[in-house]
Order: structure tokens, then sequence, then C-alpha cells
């Protein structure tokens, strides 16, 4: 998947990734249509530390999820 262009499809894909990846059960809170393309950039970079990291903490979970809760429109 090319991520470079600022598409819905891309943010569709980056969302969907980072929701199986922390295991979000409540899928239905996390949304692409939540992201407007003005944050893509910031989700791209949220994107990239779940897709490399294979362990994440309670508190590195938190804050992932807090900022995604502060990109949404």
């Amino acid at each position: 998947m090319d991520l470079k262009e600022k598409k819905v499809e891309n943010i569709e894909y980056m969302v969907t990734e980072i929701t199986t990846k922390l295991r979000i059960l409540n899928a239905g809170v996390l949304k692409s249509s939540h992201f407007s393309e003005e944050a893509y950039e910031e989700l791209k970079d949220i994107y990239m530390l779940v897709k490399n990291k294979d362990h994440f903490s309670i508190s590195e979970m938190q804050a992932i999820a807090e900022e995604l809760g502060n990109l949404r429109k």
C-alpha cells in the first residue's frame, strides 16, 4: 500500500491496521470517517509507530488512544 497520497482509502487502511494491531475491541469507536485529510500525516506517524512495534504497554496504548482522539474531526 502506497501511503504517500492523502486519500480516504489510505486513511481507512491505516485505521483498520491500527485497530487490529492494538486489538481494540470496540472498533466502532475508531472509524476512518472520524479523521480528516488534514490529520493524515499525524495518523500516518501513529500507524508507522504501531506497525513497527510488537508489544505495547498499557500506558503506551492509552497514549496512542488519546492521540487518536485528539486527531478526530
